[in-house]
């Protein structure tokens, strides 16, 4: 196969408290197209956090994924993200380290920086309860249940029934166990996406997925000019088990452009 032949690289990048594991169900359908690489950013799953001091921003998160892709010979691919993911992705755009950028929810398109969530932080401090520690060997059974996935996923998912057993265990578990969590949900509430000056040789498609429960939809002022917007009907803020055929379409189509779009 010559070079020209070879499938068109497209990273994925997961959200806050997520893993690789949430394209498992989209994987299937961007090979047969791509050539895919789903990581783990810095702080969650099986990579480090990022080095004391340096703040876990959007942009040095970016940085960081850069610098592996670039280690592993994937130099300027198409790059897709969810939530927090989705704002890596069009950093990574801004310095010209993407030939497309696609967001499913992207964070960071807010008016003004979110601050310390109310209440504490509810999600953050369950992370640390001795309660949900004692209950760790028990969640492998428990996840069994429909209602305890519904319960568990219903602010992700529009169809928390949709996530199998066994994915929802790993999700469950890149959360509890994401070193990196505190430092990047901290530093995506204390900043904003600032679209200006952003490369008009990079498109980017802002894909809102229609029953997101945890954000609202993105301010237009936010978005990079010339930004293709489309809402995906009937998902979830994390839309991968929801419908992965549409999220496949909508990350293959936004990986196929190779100009600006009008």
């Amino acid at each position: 196969m010559s070079p020209a032949d070879e499938p068109e690289q497209l990273l994925l990048i997961h959200g806050l408290g997520g893993t690789r594991t949430i394209w498992e169900p989209v994987i299937p359908l961007l090979e047969k197209e791509r050539e895919v690489h789903a990581i783990d950013m810095p702080g969650f799953g099986q990579t480090p956090p990022l080095p004391e001091g340096e703040e876990a921003t959007a942009l040095n998160l970016a940085r960081a994924v850069h610098e592996v892709c670039v280690r592993n010979g994937v130099e300027r691919p198409h790059v897709a993200g969810n939530s927090l993911g989705g704002w890596v992705a069009l950093e990574m755009g801004r310095c010209g380290w993407a030939a497309s950028v696609t967001t499913l929810s992207p964070a960071g398109l807010w008016s003004r920086p979110l601050g310390e969530p109310q209440g504490g932080g509810a999600r953050a401090l369950l992370r640390g309860s001795p309660w949900l520690k004692a209950a760790r060997p028990f969640l492998p059974v428990a996840l069994r249940f429909p209602q305890t996935r519904a319960a568990a996923f219903q602010s992700i998912a529009a169809h928390p029934e949709r996530i199998p057993p066994d994915a929802a265990h790993d999700l469950v578990l890149g959360w509890l166990d994401g070193e990196g969590y505190e430092a990047a949900n901290r530093a995506m509430r204390d900043h904003v996406f600032d679209p200006s000056g952003y490369p008009t040789d990079v498109p980017v498609t802002i894909a809102w997925c229609e029953k997101d429960r945890l954000l609202g939809p993105p301010k237009p002022h936010r978005r990079p000019a010339g930004a293709r917007f489309l809402v995906l009907p009937g998902v979830g803020h994390t839309p991968t088990w929801d419908d992965p055929e549409l999220v496949a379409q909508t990350l293959l189509e936004g990986s196929a452009v190779t100009s600006p779009h009008p």
